[in-house]
């Protein structure tokens, strides 16, 4: 999973700008793009806010803290395969959670 640096420098090249193109969108310096990328700096909070909607994305999204999700291509499946999947997945996550429950109890 990529950091807060990495999604920045991703984001930043993603939209062909420069390390001072940025700072400049941003009112910032180019020291500080450069200090958030390599992990030295974080922004505030301010600065987060600008920085997803100069990238039209969620403050979640730069920080790492939205749910993982997937999606599966069900493509030329009947119904009933659908069904399967889904219901393979369900079992999944009740095996998973039943595994976390066990892990917990465990450590009490």
């Amino acid at each position: 999973m990529a950091d807060f640096g990495t999604r920045i420098k991703e984001l930043r090249l993603a939209a062909g700008l420069s390390q001072e193109q940025l700072a400049n969108r941003i009112h910032v310096s180019k020291a500080a793009i450069s200090n958030y990328e390599l992990y030295n700096r974080n922004p505030s909070p301010d600065i987060l806010i600008k920085l997803a909607k100069i990238f039209h994305v969620t403050t979640d999204h730069l920080l790492g803290v939205e749910a993982k999700r997937q999606s599966v291509d069900v493509t030329g499946l009947s119904d009933e395969d659908i069904d399967y999947v889904e219901n393979t997945v369900k079992m999944i996550r009740r095996k998973n959670l039943e595994i976390t429950k066990r892990k917990t109890l465990e450590t009490r």
